[in-house]
């Protein structure tokens, strides 16, 4: 069987605040929507510029993080699959989006600047920023203490 690749790369800025909600079943998941910019030159030598938006979806670990990092107006690389869905709203009538589901995410400006392109410094990213989408996250779990009887010295 031929092997298949769905894979969306984005830079672009955030055109809204994202939003975090919980399923029913406790899994973090957050939306928000990137704006990605081109421009190019007419025959008769006008500058002309063209915006799309992407709903983004990420889930767990990732959501989290996205919703406590990112910002309307913050520059960032998004990293994902394309996924269509299609549903009936509440009058019958048939919809349809399109989304990027991301597995990575990387800021690309500093925490708290409303603009620019620099990194982030190791300071204001979280320990925990590392996001595999194949391993859910770990609950952190309670710390055991040793007998006193074990101790190495």
């Amino acid at each position: 069987m031929a092997r298949s690749l769905n894979r969306a790369t984005l830079i672009g800025n955030m055109t809204r605040d994202p939003e975090l909600r919980y399923t029913p079943q406790g899994t973090a998941v957050c939306t928000f929507s990137v704006a990605t910019n081109r421009q190019w030159k007419t025959e008769s030598g006008d500058t002309k510029d063209e915006a799309e938006f992407h709903r983004i979806v990420a889930w767990d670990k990732l959501a989290e993080i996205c919703s406590q990092l990112l910002g309307k107006g913050k520059r960032v690389f998004v990293e994902g699959r394309i996924q269509t869905r299609k549903w009936e709203d509440k009058d019958g009538n048939p919809r349809t989006t399109t989304e990027i589901v991301i597995s990575d995410m990387l800021l690309l400006e500093r925490i708290g600047e409303g603009g620019g392109t620099s990194a982030p410094t190791p300071q204001d990213i979280p320990e925990d920023l590392s996001v595999d989408e194949a391993k859910p996250a770990k609950k952190a779990e309670p710390k055991k203490e040793a007998p006193a009887d074990d101790i190495p010295f």
